[in-house]
């Protein structure tokens, strides 16, 4: 193989690669040159400064694999390379440790006021009452994501004799009682905790997941860090809390504009510690990088499998053409259940039907389907190629089908999963676009995408307009309303499409109306 290093990496890794490939540095190559030099490598390693877009990628026509020494990889087009048969991957375990190490930092200067006090002491200032820290021994600490880093934090401050608490809707219950963990929702995580600490992605879901109502819900003096992304915790909300000394303190590597604005009123406050999202910056990080990424290179040269594959493996043209029109629906159906069902799934079942079934190799469907499923609620980047290994990790079983009847369609894929409270499936296929066919065996037709509701009541006179008028109080219109039932008079079931996100409290109101018996808010 011939491989070019395009950023700067820890010597380690391009010594370890040496062994198995031709390895050319060029550290400051153009965007104009790596266009024209492309073809002829095999394999490109990057960091954040060199941009792999599709023009490259469409040059790249000896590229077998893409790799990113670090976790993020925004400067990849993903889709483009997929299309090639290309291969990305990146090292998500190596900066595992140095997040950790990061959060610790921070929980103990929240903790000990370590940052004011060392302002203080270097203007010349001896203000020991000033600073009165509190111990992290005999505290509660709440995490909320237990991957890989919120795992590592965990075991740390196991050290500092905290107990812990958790919230993290895929973790198995025999995991966290191997860690020594209570496994809970996010309410009671707030309630509990002395010390908060997030691990969890930025996505639609988790876009201010800390605001005003959960900063009302936590403990007085209790504190909060975020070092996993900007937006997930609400920062005017967070000002509030800590201008009025709700809480004690607060730690951000992570902002909702980065970096911030100069005028930002973060700045005034002296409860909160901020750091230029570092907390993946240390030497052995980088070195541990550049290792792994050589390691996944060194691996496909030897006719193995990278572990750390990003996208979708190679498939022939064939397959992929008579596939490709039900990725989006697949994935749709998995974002739907997951956030539809109540409790943590443990057995996915997923049944194709008509052509599909016709298909040998559907591994592929399956996999973006999981993908749907799990990847709302993980940090760490989930897609057809790792979907099915998260979900064995997270304790879910996965059963495949095949139907030949479709009921009048093509083709249809039907997901239903299974929790210890809950069932919930749905039903779907590819019209032109992706549609919901039935919910619950309710059959409905809708589109989904954007913001959507879900209402299961009692089929009686004046339930739909009761949801409606209460939608409507709160200014959020209905774009398309579907509604299915069992027979008169039974059960029934109204799918929606909404203009704008429904909140949580409106979601609780609808709840509560007779006849509701359950109401869900989806993101898709």
């Amino acid at each position: 193989m011939k491989v070019l290093v395009a950023d700067a990496i820890n010597e380690k890794g391009i010594e370890n690669l040496k062994e198995v490939a031709e390895v050319v540095v060029d550290t400051s190559i153009t965007p104009e040159e790596l266009v024209k030099t492309i073809g002829e490598y095999n394999g490109i390693i990057v960091r954040s400064r060199t941009k792999v877009t599709k023009e490259v990628i469409d040059n790249a026509d000896n590229l077998q694999i893409i790799a990113r020494a670090g976790v993020g990889v925004d400067n990849i087009d993903l889709d483009a390379a997929t299309e090639k048969g290309i291969m990305v991957v990146n090292s998500p375990e190596s900066t595992s440790i140095t997040v950790a190490e990061h959060t610790m930092g921070l929980l103990l200067s929240m903790a000990r006021k370590l940052s004011i006090a060392d302002k203080s002491v270097k203007e010349g200032k001896w203000e020991k009452k000033k600073f009165m820290g509190v111990e992290l021994r005999n505290k509660t600490l709440g995490v909320i994501g237990m991957g890989r880093i919120g795992s590592q934090v965990v075991n740390r401050c196991k050290a500092f004799e905290m107990d812990a608490v958790a919230y993290d809707p895929y973790l198995p219950e025999e995991v966290a009682n191997q860690m020594g963990v209570e496994l809970t929702d996010l309410e009671t995580v707030l309630k509990k905790a002395d010390f908060i600490t997030i691990h969890v992605p930025l996505t639609p879901e988790t876009k201010h997941l800390i605001s005003y109502d959960e900063f009302e819900i936590m403990k007085d003096g209790a504190f909060i860090t975020n070092c996993a992304r900007g937006g997930i915790i609400d920062e005017e909300a967070l000002y509030d809390a800590l201008k009025n000394e709700k809480i004690g303190g607060a730690a951000l590597d992570v902002y909702e504009e980065e970096p911030p604005a100069e005028d930002s009123k973060l700045f005034e406050l002296d409860n909160i510690v901020l750091t230029p999202h570092i907390a993946a910056s240390t030497k052995e990080a980088q070195r541990d990088a550049a290792i792994i990424v050589a390691d996944e290179i060194i691996e496909l040269a030897k006719g193995g499998t990278p572990n750390n594959v990003l996208n979708m493996p190679r498939i022939d043209n064939r397959t992929y053409q008579e596939l490709a029109p039900y990725f989006e629906i697949a994935e749709k159906l998995g974002s739907f259940i997951s956030q539809a069902v109540n409790g943590k799934i443990r057995d996915l079942e997923i049944v194709y039907s008509g052509e599909l079934a016709k298909i040998d190799n559907l591994e592929i469907l399956t996999r973006t389907v999981i993908q749907g499923v799990v990847n709302p609620f993980l940090s760490s980047p989930v897609n057809a190629v790792n979907a099915a290994l998260v979900a064995k990790d997270r304790g879910i079983n996965i059963t495949e089908g095949r139907k030949t009847n479709a009921k009048g369609y093509d083709s249809l894929i039907r997901v239903k999963a299974k929790t210890d409270k809950d069932e919930f499936s749905a039903e779907g296929t590819t019209l032109h676009e992706a549609r919901i066919l039935k919910v619950n065996d309710y059959w409905v037709d809708v589109i989904p995408e954007g913001h959507m509701f879900i209402a299961k009541y009692e089929d009686v006179p004046g339930s739909i307009g009761a949801i409606g008028t209460k939608l409507g109080e709160y200014g959020v219109n209905i774009g398309i309303m579907q509604v299915g039932r069992d027979e008169k008079g039974g059960r029934a079931i109204m799918v929606l499409t909404l203009d704008k996100e429904i909140p949580t409290d409106v979601i609780k109101e609808i709840q509560e109306l007779n006849n509701v018996y359950e109401a869900i808010g989806l993101e898709l």
